[in-house]
């Protein structure tokens, strides 16, 4: 871990004096990592082997620990078992996983054993919400899901409430969070995308909400989904950002409906084994946050070049892994 200044990031004193600057440690091989179309998520559960999630490609991958070859687990279609116009991933504890996709417009989640097996699959309900994406990524609703035990959680503004839980057979358990005054509730559309976030759970104990798009900031909720504190993402590396955030928005044809395009200023989150927050901003940096909400850490990844990432794991140890690139730091 090396700490850079102001030369060194470019940038100035203010923000660059208390920038660090995160090598990588490792990651998968370049003859692996070029088998992937678009690898969104790079996971491992402790002593496992590693999951790579391809969007692009329609498919999920298991790479053995020694990091010698990738074999496909999950390929496209639109059949159960299969997946297409995938959204969202995510591992649990046990070594089973989770994907959301979206075969014909309709938003399916299913759940697959170790190794691939296919278990139970259900819908949601439909409603075709306003999304915050990067490019063609779909950041937000199918795109949240978190899978941090036996229940799933997705983000879902258009319910009234920030997140919901969801048990693995389907059923809405409670939704969680209140919606943030955004100034635009008249737009239905706007308001709802304005609230779209990450939905996290901490190993520690309850949640965090990370609000994707406008005004950054985040909440903590209890295990019982009481509000414990709300904070805003601040810091010399977004003033710019921040200064010039729109009050009009394009919108775009989804479907048969326009929809606003809100892009995101946060395009990753996760929560270390310590219960610290850690978000990846639309600029290159990424803030950490303590169990009290205060910020402690700005970082910035290297590998072969500045790595700004899509999707952020902690499998423990002290390791994190990133994509793009499916590489991995040590991010004590």
């Amino acid at each position: 871990m090396a700490l850079w200044l102001v030369a060194a990031l470019g940038t100035s004193a203010s923000a660059a004096l208390d920038v660090e600057v995160l090598r990588a440690t490792g990651g998968l091989p370049p003859h692996i990592v070029g088998q992937f179309e678009e690898p969104l998520a790079f996971q491992q559960r402790r002593g496992g082997p590693y999951y790579v999630f391809d969007r692009r490609g329609h498919t999920v991958y298991t790479v053995d620990a020694a990091k010698d070859a990738a074999r496909k687990i999950v390929e496209i279609g639109q059949e159960q078992g299969r997946v297409l116009q995938p959204r969202g991933f995510d591992t649990n504890p046990y070594g089973w996983f989770v994907v959301a996709d979206a075969p014909g417009g309709l938003q399916r989640v299913q759940i697959f054993g170790p190794g691939g097996v296919f278990v139970r699959a259900f819908r949601l309900p439909d409603p075709l919400a306003p999304s915050i994406t990067v490019g063609t990524l779909v950041l937000s609703g199918l795109g949240s899901i978190q899978y941090p035990g036996e229940n799933l959680l997705i983000g879902h503004p258009e319910s009234g409430t920030l997140f919901a839980e969801y048990s693995e057979a389907g059923v809405a358990l409670r939704g969680i969070g209140r919606l943030r005054p955004t100034g635009f509730e008249g737009d239905r559309d706007v308001h709802l995308a304005l609230n779209a976030g990450l939905p996290l759970a901490d190993p520690t104990g309850g949640y965090y909400y990370v609000f994707l798009g406008g005004r950054p900031m985040f909440r903590k909720y209890a295990a019982d989904g009481r509000l414990l504190f709300e904070r805003h993402i601040e810091g010399p590396e977004l003033d710019e950002t921040i200064a010039v955030l729109p009050t009009v928005w394009p919108r775009r044809r989804v479907e048969d409906r326009e929809l606003p395009f809100v892009q995101p200023t946060v395009r990753a989150a996760a929560v270390d084994e310590r219960g610290r927050l850690w978000v990846s901003l639309s600029v290159p940096f990424t803030y950490v946050y303590d169990a009290r909400g205060e910020k402690i850490r700005t970082v910035q990844f290297r590998a072969a070049g500045l790595v700004n990432p899509t999707s952020l794991f902690f499998p423990g140890d002290g390791r994190l892994l990133v994509t793009p690139g499916c590489y991995e730091f040590d991010s004590r």
